[in-house]
């Protein structure tokens, strides 16, 4: 699935990190020793206890820094564990909407085309995105391609949630299994 990541997106997604970057520096010594982090990320969770203001911010936006050239999975899930963050369930449902809003982009472009060309735009259209989806995470993938279909032709918006709803149960099986095959 390689598709471009917009420049808001990314934004987003360091913004998740510097709130993980945030609830990492209110963790108390003992559970910093059971973090499965680098020295220097440790030293700077350390550091950034003792600064304010616009300090603190520049701080937090460097222990992110350090966060991403590390996993930041595994500190989601260690700050799910230890803290109950839902930051973890966020970025899962932020990947959830993401890709239900890609699929349907490339439903819609693929349903012009055949406009176009005067060709009937069929439930079981073509598109990597949507195979790539499929492939990966195991959807059904009729069902899928049926629901974006008739939300593409209807635009009744039960069936954009319908359409997130799968895609979210697919990521949440997906980790599901992945944390499962961890321990």
């Amino acid at each position: 699935m390689s598709e471009r990541i917009s420049k808001s997106e990314m934004k987003r997604r360091f913004k998740q990190e510097e709130e993980a970057a945030m609830e990492l520096a209110l963790l108390s010594d003992k559970d910093l020793k059971k973090l499965e982090v680098s020295e220097d990320l440790k030293k700077e969770i350390l550091q950034c206890r003792t600064v304010k203001g616009g300090s603190r911010k520049r701080q937090v936006k460097y222990m992110a820094k350090l966060m991403r050239e590390e996993s930041v999975d595994d500190i989601l899930d260690f700050l799910a564990a230890r803290k109950g963050s839902k930051l973890k369930d966020n970025k899962l449902h932020h990947e959830a909407e993401r890709l239900r809003d890609a699929i349907i982009t490339e439903a819609i472009e693929q349903q012009q085309l055949c406009l176009q060309a005067n060709l009937p735009w069929e439930p079981d259209w073509d598109g990597e995105l949507i195979d790539a989806l499929v492939e990966r995470y195991s959807i059904d993938s009729g069902d899928l391609r049926r629901t974006v279909h008739q939300y593409v032709k209807t635009r009744f918006h039960n069936l954009y949630k319908e359409v997130f709803r799968i895609v979210k149960a697919a990521l949440e099986k997906d980790q599901l299994l992945s944390d499962s095959e961890l321990q």
